[in-house]
């Protein structure tokens, strides 16, 4: 048995995935977790793996970059989406789960590992460098910690102000009003969907951009950075009357039998809503919903008097009213290697939302590089990079001093990325088609993923590993 330590601080989901794939490689993980010792502005539970913001992993399909992120974790035993895959619920064309499941499955998984020591206390600065450590604590790193990677990287932190949407009951919306339908009639009809005419939709806009704010430390005294991917709706409103029907309430490829004949083209036109708000289900049975693309700054007060505006959700009672808080990211091109190690230190890897991915399994995919690279150093071996053509390497690339944007221009400002295609390197014939080229993308990167993981497999001797533990 390798006598090698890992310390994994943060028990996120970039946390867990990495003490996951450290234990399953032989060597034992030291795995903290501050909460429920010192807990953050956003987080509700103790659990590990708290999802914060949505309930969504985004799009399943691996032709989209969501879903091909999510396929390339299955192929390496990702814990993460497969805990996901088990408690998923229904969301058209998405992965999204009933959080509190997938959280307490997580906490109860790495909890009974043999391998896992879970320490229940504030990490309060960064390891000696003879350690191995792994930096996982997430956009909501404590004061004190951020104060010690700020002296050891001498880069001040960037950040931006993220938010997370209202949950409300299920058995508290009008039924008579909401109905049942996925945009496009995609996969099951898993959305509820609060039709508003112009008339409603107005006043919705009006009281929404004159709601009063919640205050945020340090909020006021600099220009709002916000994360664009997760705008609150209240900011989105701010950028035009008609903004929000373009967005998160837009109405087009959404119809209730109820208005008749979908394909009589007059017929849709004239009794098609002005917008349309999206509840997605928190759980299987559909007892908590998520106000979809209803990230908010508003007070609770506010809260609950504008959005019982929307019809349907009048009398609507809510289990957690939307909250935003500032989220911290290294300036990671100029810190990291494309193998999640710090250029500083060869034994202290980052990863997760830390590092300027965005996302859930940008997250996960980040504890697992960092994972198995922090297995491959406790083993004597080399680290190793993933291949270019996949979306992990592109995302790790692209926060890493292999980023090529951040080296050519100086005045560069870098910012969180979430899984993209055009992170990734182009086809060697190009194709016109962008449905067909990222069929190509997902192709050619689930092939090269098939050699690497063939490698990594030779590098572990996992059957030798797996014998000795057993």
């Amino acid at each position: 048995m390798i006598d090698k330590e890992v310390i994994v601080i943060g028990a996120g989901l970039a946390g867990c995935e990495a003490a996951w794939q450290i234990a399953n490689s032989g060597v034992p993980v030291k795995l903290i977790e501050m909460r429920p010792l010192h807990s953050t502005p956003a987080h509700h539970t103790n659990e590990f793996g708290e999802l914060v913001c949505s309930n969504s992993f985004g799009a399943l399909s691996p032709d989209r970059a969501a879903g091909l992120l999510q396929e390339e974790l299955r192929t390496f035993n990702s814990l993460i989406i497969n805990t996901a895959d088990s408690f998923a619920v229904p969301a058209g064309g998405a992965l999204a789960v009933d959080r509190s499941q997938f959280s307490n499955s997580l906490t109860q998984i790495l909890s009974s590992h043999p391998l896992i020591e879970i320490k229940r206390i504030e990490q309060l600065d960064l390891p000696d460098k003879e350690t191995i450590t792994i930096l996982s604590s997430g956009p909501l790193t404590s004061d004190k910690l951020a104060t010690k990677i700020k002296k050891f990287t001498g880069i001040d932190s960037c950040h931006f102000f993220d938010a997370a949407s209202p949950i409300i009951y299920g058995d508290t919306i009008d039924r008579e009003i909401v109905f049942k339908a996925s945009r496009y009639d995609k996969g099951d009809p898993a959305y509820l969907n609060c039709p508003m005419n112009e008339n409603a939709y107005i006043k919705f806009w009006n009281e929404l951009i004159e709601g009063d704010q919640a205050s945020i430390k340090d909020f006021e005294k600099e220009s709002a950075n916000f994360f664009e991917a997760c705008l609150p709706i209240e900011e989105i409103a701010r950028r035009g009357v008609d903004t929000m029907r373009y967005g998160p309430l837009k109405s087009i490829g959404l119809w209730n039998p109820k208005w008749g004949d979908l394909f009589d083209r007059e017929n849709r036109l004239r009794k098609r809503p002005h917008a349309i708000v999206q509840l997605r289900k928190e759980d299987l049975e559909g007892k908590l919903l998520n106000m979809v693309g209803f990230q908010t700054n508003l007070k609770w007060s506010e809260q609950k008097r504008i959005f019982r505006m929307i019809p349907g959700l009048e009398k609507a009672e809510f289990v957690r009213f939307g909250v935003m808080h500032r989220n911290t990211f290294l300036e990671s091109p100029k810190l990291l290697l494309p193998t999640l190690q710090f250029l500083k230190r060869e034994t202290l890897f980052a990863a997760g939302q830390i590092t300027g991915t965005e996302g859930y399994a940008a997250a996960a995919a980040g504890g697992l590089l960092a994972g198995i690279n922090a297995s491959l150093l406790a083993k004597n071996k080399s680290p190793v990079t993933f291949p270019r053509e996949s979306m992990i390497g592109s995302l790790m690339n692209f926060i890493s001093n292999k980023n090529e944007i951040m080296s050519k221009q100086k005045k560069y400002k870098f910012q969180p990325m979430p899984p993209s295609f055009g992170l990734v390197p182009e086809l060697t014939n190009r194709i016109k088609d962008k449905k067909l080229r990222y069929k190509a993308y997902q192709e050619r990167s689930l092939e090269v993923l098939k050699g690497f993981k063939k490698v990594l497999d030779i590098c572990f001797e996992k059957d030798h590993l797996l014998a000795e533990i057993n």
